[in-house]
């Protein structure tokens, strides 16, 4: 209730000073009989959020030992379970071709899709691709008359910025909620594989994965997508992929129907005082390449060991989280500027992203957990691990997140070195997390088999 009151105050008080003093950041407020609303605005941006219902696999497709009728009879099992059905947000982005952005983990393991719009019309939606390592999914709807929201910049955030969260919270149906910008560039909740997350304290509840985070000017600067609470609920703690980051996902999505990542071929860690004094430099932030692999696309631009990278294509480098979650939506072949310190001399270097080794490795053995995917046993650097030699679309293993080239290296952080390690491992687990490398960056992808909710 406090904080409801502060917000209204807040509102009252910005209504009241000058748009002019803004100097244009935050448009002016409308009012009704005096009052301030954002009425006008949440009418603008609603019609593009929608309501994503999935009807997800159910246990029996998934298992197939479970598919035969005479297994069930002999153990006494029903003759079918039945299939699940889940429900989301989603935000329409291109009225022209029906594409519409959601969330990844909302539409896992679909067997239907079906988007609902604010107007009450319904529409079967294909999947054009998903990524599990951002959390991004893109559907795609054949209708018309459709209403999109237009991207916004999420780099110019800054925290204090006021943000609507717009979604289907619990299934009640569409919902606005209203908060800030409580931080910007989240990482290490070990929730995706690449995490550059805008923290806002507007509420995003169960249902809204997949909505809109919009700002005051009616443009989308994130899908929400995670919350932190002690029973699954809002404590004013959510999370919203950048809508930078989110676009770039849907053009990869768009063109090739997955992500295609690529490599540079360092090992990074964030800039600390004690480094910065040890490698005799001023900056306060930046990321410090602690290693660079031979014969690699960094190799080969000339970046050493030591050097501290302050700025990718323009734009300031604060954590190595923030550096891999920009190269994690960088294709290969791609090229990218760097302006590093060494020492005390700044340099620019400019690197083409190589492709992941492996990627197009051929042969392999499958495993019953992870159907549609090939495995063969490696050695990397001394070490032992599972390389992924094939994924086939549409597959279980596809849906997951696994990439042909990934390199999986434990199962629930305990290492296999092995495909039978990596087979034993996941045999009669429900849930269970792959630790794997891909490119330069360690990825954590959830494994279910009995399903997601």
């Amino acid at each position: 209730m406090r904080s409801s009151i502060l917000k209204f105050v807040l509102i009252c008080a910005l209504a009241a000073v000058p748009a002019a003093a803004w100097c244009g950041a935050i448009p002016a407020l409308a009012t009704r009989d005096g009052v301030p609303t954002l009425a006008p605005l949440v009418e603008t941006v609603t019609p593009a959020v929608v309501n994503v219902s999935v009807l997800q696999r159910s246990p029996d497709e998934q298992n197939p030992l479970l598919r035969d009728p005479f297994f069930r009879r002999f153990f006494g099992l029903p003759e079918s379970s039945q299939q699940q059905m889940a429900a989301g947000s989603g935000v329409v982005v291109d009225a022209e071709h029906g594409y519409v952005l959601t969330n990844h983990h909302v539409i896992q393991d679909a067997r239907q899709v079906v988007v609902a719009l604010k107007d009450n019309r319904r529409f079967p939606a294909r999947l054009v691709g998903s990524d599990a390592g951002t959390d991004i999914a893109l559907l795609k709807i054949e209708a018309k008359g459709l209403t999109a929201l237009r991207f916004g910049d999420s780099d110019e955030l800054q925290v204090g910025d006021f943000v609507l969260a717009i979604g289907n919270p619990f299934g009640l149906g569409q919902t606005v909620t209203s908060g800030i910008v409580s931080a910007l560039g989240r990482s290490g909740l070990n929730i995706e594989g690449y995490e550059n997350f805008i923290q806002t304290d507007a509420s995003i509840n169960p249902g809204n994965s997949g909505g809109a985070l919009v700002n005051l000017r009616g443009e989308l600067v994130g899908i929400n997508t995670a919350i932190i609470g002690p029973s699954g609920g809002n404590v004013g703690i959510g999370f919203a992929v950048p809508a930078n980051m989110a676009r770039a996902v849907m053009r990869q999505l768009i063109n090739h129907g997955e992500v295609r990542r690529g490599r540079l071929g360092i090992s990074t860690q964030d800039l600390t005082p004690a480094l910065a004094k040890s490698l005799g430099i001023s900056a306060r932030e930046g990321v410090v390449v602690a290693e660079v692999q031979a014969d690699s696309p960094a190799a080969a631009a000339g970046m050493r060991k030591g050097d501290v990278v302050i700025y990718l294509n323009g734009r300031p480098m604060h954590s190595s989280a923030e550096m891999r979650a920009l190269l994690g939506v960088t294709p290969a072949g791609e090229t990218v500027e760097l302006r590093v310190l060494r020492g005390a001399e700044q340099r620019s270097l400019r690197v083409r992203i190589g492709e992941i080794e492996g990627r197009h490795a051929a042969g392999g053995e499958a495993i019953a957990a992870l159907p549609g995917a090939t495995f063969v046993s490696v050695e990397r650097n001394g070490e032992k691990a599972v390389l992924v030699t094939s994924v086939q679309a549409e597959t279980r293993a596809f849906q997951f997140g696994l990439r042909p080239g990934d390199v999986v290296l434990g199962v629930n952080r305990r290492r296999v070195g092995s495909v039978a390690e990596l087979a034993q491992a996941l045999h009669g687990s429900k849930d269970v997390s792959l630790n794997v490398l891909r490119g330069d960056f360690l990825l954590t992808i959830a494994i279910s088999q009995a399903g997601r909710n």
